[in-house]
C-alpha cells in the first residue's frame, strides 16, 4: 500500500473504504446535528481551533502555525465538546419549577448535562425545595451581602476551573485577594500540581519546555502514565508527524491503551485505506506507582554505559554526583518488584535512551496523582538534565495539560501560593497591599468547609463535587455552607449540592459572542506548550439574559467592594482592553498583550529553560533530586486501583455510554482486572462486585456500587475504574507530598460479591443506571479527526 497518494488517487470504491472508515468522525458529527443543527453545527466546527476562531474547550493541546492548520482542526471529543455547549436544547425556569433539586439529583450526570444551557440567573433560597429565577442585580446583592457578612474574608473560598479565559482568570483572582484573601484553589490542584511544583523545584518554571516543532524533530518521544487517544486525540496527528520523520516512540502505561499502539488518521487516506500508523516502537505494561522506580533504573543504566551529556552537566547543572551515587546502588529486586517488569525489558526501554540524541518526555495524569508523584517528575528532569535533554531542538520537558485554559489560569494568578513578585506587581498597579500568606488548595479548602471554617463557595465554572475526592465528604463539606454560587453554562450536581443558599449564574459559552459596552470582545488563553492566542466565539448567545465570566465577577466585585481601592471594574467589564493592560504590567512575561495577542496565532511565553538554558532556581542551575523507592503496600486479597476517563467523556462531562476503545457499550460502571487477578479473588469475567477502600486509621467505610468486572490487558495487582463514579473512593487526606494532590492513580480497594456486605457507605453515584454494557469486544485502532 502506498504511503504517499492523496485522496484524488484513490478509485471511487477506496475513496467509499475511506469515507466508511471514518467512524469516530461520524459519531462526533451526528452528535453535532443532533445537538447544534447543520447551520449551527457549520457555524462552529469550521472556526474552531483556527487563527481567527474560538479555542477548543476539550483540551490545552497546542495549535500548530496559522500557514498549517487544516480545515478541520478538531478531533472527535473536540465537536463532542462544542456540541454540548452549542446546543439548542434549554433549562430554562420552567425546567427548574417542574424538577425540584432532589428530582435532579436521582439522575445520572449524563442525564443532567443533557438538558440544555441554563438561560437565566437562578436561586435557591433557605429551605427551598426548588431553584427559582432571580434578577442579576438581585443575584449580586446577594453575594455582595453574604461576603461582607463573614467573619473573616479567609472564610471565603473562589475556585477556578481550567475552563476560564485569562481575562475572566486575572479578574478573578484580583477580587479575590482586593476582598482580602488569597483562597484560589483550582483545577490544577487535583490534576498537574505535582508537574508544577517539582518543575519549579528542578528548573525554575512549572510549565512546558518543548513547542510543536520539539515534538516533531524528536529522536525518541517518551509517552507516560498518558492516553492521547482519549485524552488529547489531537496529539496523535503531531506523533504521527514524528514517526514519518524518523522518530522512535517509547510507550509506558499499565494499559496497553489503543492509542498509544495504532493511529488511523481520517483526514489522510492511508490512514483508513491502509493499516494507519504504527506509534509505539516498544510498549512497558508498567504496574501502577512503579514510575519512580523505572525512571530510576533508566538512570542507573545511562550512568553505567555513560550515556550522558557532561558538556551540559558541568555547565548547567547540580546535584548530579550525589544522584549518581543514589542510582549507582539502585536495588533491582525492588525495580522488578515495584514495576512488575522483568530486567530485560528495562533495560531495552533504556536502549532507546542511549540511542537518542534528542528525547522529549510526555507525561500526563497518570503520573501525576500518586503519593510520590513530585520524586517521580524530578526523576524525568533527572533523566533530561543527564542526557543535556533541555534547551535543544527536538528534545525536552512536556507535561500535557488536560483543561484548555488550566495553564493560563495559573498564569494569571489564579493559585493559592502565588510568588510574592506577582504580589508585589499586583500592588503596584492597584495602590492596594493584597493578603500575602498562602491560601486554600482545593484539598484544604474542601477541610476547611468540612470544619465550618469555609462558609461560602464560589466556582468559576467546572464540577466541584464531581471532579474532588472523596465524593460524599465533599458533598456534606459543601453542603455545610452560608452559600454556593457557581458561574456555569449547563447544569451539573454540584448545584444539587447547596449551602443555606445556592446560586447558579449562567455564563456565555467559549462558542459565543460577547458583546459589551465599546463592542465585540475577544478573550484569551494558553496552551500546554506556553503558546498565548484569541479566541473569538461565533454563535448569538443561547440566551439574552447570560452574562459573561468577566460581567459576572465584576459585577460581584461592584456588589462586594464598592469603589473600595479605586479598581476600574466597570472599565474592565465595558472592554477587555483595559483588562490585557493590566496583565501586561502585571504577567511576566506578558509585556505587549495587546498587541502580540491579536497576531495570528498569539505569542509563546518565555522559558528560560528553553530559551536561554538559564534556571531560576536556588542554583542557578538544573536541580537533581535524590528520591528514596517507596513500593505501596497492597495487602493479600487487595488490588491498586486507578481512576480514568472513558472515551465518551471529557473530565466530568459525560458524552454517552461508549468507550469503543476498551470495546465497553452502554454503560461505565466497570472494573477492568487481569484474569489471573479475577481467579485468584474468586470471580467470572462479567461478575457484579461492590468496591471498598482501604485506608489506614479511618474509620470511614468508602464505597462504590455495583461495577461489572472486565478482563483486560492491566498487570497484576492492578485495576482501573472510570471516574467520577470512583472519585468515592480517594480519601481526602490521601494525597502526593509537597503538592497535595489527591491520589486518584493508586487507592488500595477491595472487592465484594455485589450487595453481599455489610456497609453503610453512601454512594452518590448508585443511582445510576448500570447499562446493559456487557458487549465486550475487541479493540480497534483509534480513529480520530485531528
Amino acid at each position: 500500500m502506498r504511503d504517499d497518494y492523496d485522496e484524488r488517487d484513490l478509485t471511487v470504491g477506496e475513496q467509499k473504504e475511506w469515507a466508511a472508515g471514518v467512524r469516530g468522525v461520524a459519531v462526533a458529527l451526528k452528535r453535532s446535528y443532533e445537538h447544534m443543527g447543520l447551520v449551527r453545527s457549520a457555524e462552529t466546527l469550521r472556526e474552531l481551533n483556527q487563527a481567527e476562531g474560538f479555542d477548543c474547550m476539550s483540551c490545552a493541546w497546542p495549535d500548530p502555525d496559522p500557514g498549517h492548520r487544516k480545515i478541520a482542526e478538531f478531533c472527535e471529543n473536540g465537536a463532542k465538546a462544542v456540541a454540548e455547549e452549542a446546543t439548542r436544547d434549554r433549562a430554562d425556569p420552567d425546567f427548574f419549577a417542574r424538577y425540584s433539586i432532589a428530582d435532579l439529583a436521582s439522575h445520572s450526570e449524563m442525564w443532567l448535562g443533557q438538558q440544555g444551557r441554563i438561560t437565566h440567573p437562578m436561586v435557591k433560597h433557605p429551605g427551598a425545595t426548588h431553584y427559582t429565577p432571580i434578577t442579576w442585580d438581585s443575584a449580586y446583592a446577594l453575594v455582595g451581602e453574604q461576603l461582607r457578612s463573614l467573619d473573616s474574608p479567609d472564610e471565603a473560598i473562589f475556585y477556578t476551573s481550567g475552563r476560564a479565559s485569562n481575562e475572566a482568570a486575572f479578574v478573578y483572582q484580583l477580587f479575590a485577594r482586593a476582598y482580602g484573601t488569597n483562597n484560589l484553589p483550582d483545577c490544577s490542584n487535583m490534576c498537574h500540581e505535582s508537574t508544577s511544583i517539582a518543575l519549579q523545584e528542578s528548573i525554575g518554571i512549572g510549565k512546558a519546555s518543548v513547542t510543536l516543532d520539539d515534538i516533531h524533530n524528536a529522536e525518541l518521544i517518551i509517552l507516560q502514565g498518558q492516553n492521547p487517544g482519549t485524552n488529547h486525540p489531537r496529539m496523535l496527528t503531531e506523533l504521527e508527524t514524528a514517526k514519518r520523520r524518523g522518530a522512535k516512540i517509547l510507550t509506558i502505561n499499565p494499559l496497553r491503551e489503543a492509542g498509544l499502539m495504532n493511529f488511523r488518521n481520517p483526514q489522510a487516506p492511508r490512514g483508513v485505506v491502509g493499516h494507519g500508523t504504527d506509534l509505539s516502537d516498544l510498549h512497558l505494561p508498567v504496574a501502577v506507582n512503579g514510575d519512580l522506580a523505572l525512571l530510576q533504573a533508566f538512570g542507573a543504566l545511562l550512568v553505567e554505559w555513560d550515556a550522558l551529556d557532561h558538556e551540559f552537566l558541568d555547565r548547567h547543572a547540580h546535584g548530579f554526583d550525589a544522584w549518581k551515587l543514589h542510582v549507582e546502588a539502585l536495588d533491582w529486586d525492588l525495580v522488578t518488584s515495584a514495576t512488575g517488569l522483568s530486567r530485560e525489558q528495562i533495560t531495552e526501554a533504556a536502549q532507546m535512551l542511549r540511542r537518542s540524541k534528542a528525547t522529549v518526555f510526555c507525561w500526563a495524569m497518570g503520573l501525576t496523582q500518586h503519593r510520590n508523584a513530585v520524586a517521580t517528575i524530578k526523576e524525568i528532569v533527572n533523566l533530561s538534565l543527564a542526557q543535556g535533554n533541555i534547551g535543544k531542538r527536538g528534545a525536552g520537558l512536556m507535561p500535557v495539560r488536560g483543561h484548555s485554559n488550566v495553564q493560563g489560569d495559573r498564569t494569571m494568578g489564579i493559585w493559592e501560593r502565588v510568588p510574592q513578585h506577582f504580589l508585589d506587581a499586583i500592588e503596584r498597579e492597584f495602590g492596594f497591599d493584597p493578603p500575602r500568606e498562602n491560601g486554600w488548595d482545593t484539598v484544604d479548602s474542601i477541610r476547611a468547609m468540612r470544619d465550618g471554617k469555609g462558609k461560602f463557595f464560589l466556582g468559576l465554572g467546572g464540577n466541584f463535587v464531581q471532579s474532588a475526592p472523596d465524593t460524599a465528604v465533599t458533598a456534606e463539606a459543601l453542603s455545610r455552607t452560608a452559600m454556593t454560587v457557581h458561574i456555569s453554562t449547563k447544569i451539573n450536581r454540584s448545584h444539587l449540592v447547596c449551602g443555606d443558599t445556592a446560586l447558579i449564574l449562567p455564563t456565555l459559552g467559549r462558542t459565543e459572542k460577547d458583546v459589551q459596552k465599546s463592542g465585540e470582545q475577544f478573550i484569551s488563553v494558553e496552551d500546554t506548550a506556553c503558546a498565548v492566542h484569541a479566541s473569538r466565539g461565533p454563535l448569538k448567545p443561547a440566551s439574552t439574559h447570560l452574562q459573561s465570566e468577566v460581567a459576572i465577577l465584576t459585577g460581584i466585585a461592584e456588589a462586594t467592594l464598592g469603589d473600595r481601592h479605586g479598581i476600574g471594574w466597570k472599565s474592565m467589564r465595558d472592554d477587555y482592553v483595559n483588562i490585557r493592560t493590566h496583565i501586561s504590567r502585571v504577567v511576566a512575561g506578558c509585556e505587549g498583550y495587546e498587541v502580540n495577542v491579536r497576531r495570528p496565532g498569539g505569542f509563546i511565553l518565555p522559558h528560560p529553560p528553553r530559551d536561554s538554558r538559564t534556571f531560576q532556581t536556588e542554583s542557578g542551575r538544573g536541580e537533581f533530586a535524590v528520591s528514596p523507592i517507596e513500593v505501596l503496600h497492597v495487602p493479600e486479597g487487595h488490588l491498586l486501583l486507578q481512576t480514568l476517563r472513558s472515551h465518551d467523556q471529557f473530565n466530568t462531562t459525560i458524552y454517552g455510554l461508549s468507550d469503543r476503545y476498551r470495546g465497553i457499550e452502554g454503560g461505565r460502571r466497570v472494573v477492568f482486572l487481569h484474569r489471573d487477578d479475577i481467579a485468584a479473588l474468586g470471580f467470572d469475567n462479567g461478575d457484579m462486585v461492590d468496591l471498598f477502600t482501604l485506608w489506614d486509621g479511618d474509620e470511614r467505610v468508602r464505597c462504590a456500587l455495583q461495577f461489572r468486572i472486565v478482563e483486560y490487558d492491566v498487570p497484576r495487582g492492578s485495576a482501573a475504574a472510570y471516574y467520577p463514579e470512583t472519585n468515592a473512593l480517594v480519601p481526602l487526606d490521601s494525597t502526593a507530598l509537597h503538592s497535595n494532590c489527591p491520589t486518584y492513580k493508586s487507592i488500595v480497594i477491595s472487592l465484594s460479591a455485589a450487595g453481599t456486605r455489610d456497609h453503610t457507605c453512601p454512594d452518590v453515584h448508585s443511582q445510576q443506571p448500570v447499562g446493559s454494557d456487557r458487549s465486550h469486544k475487541s479493540h480497534p485502532a483509534p480513529e480520530h479527526l485531528s
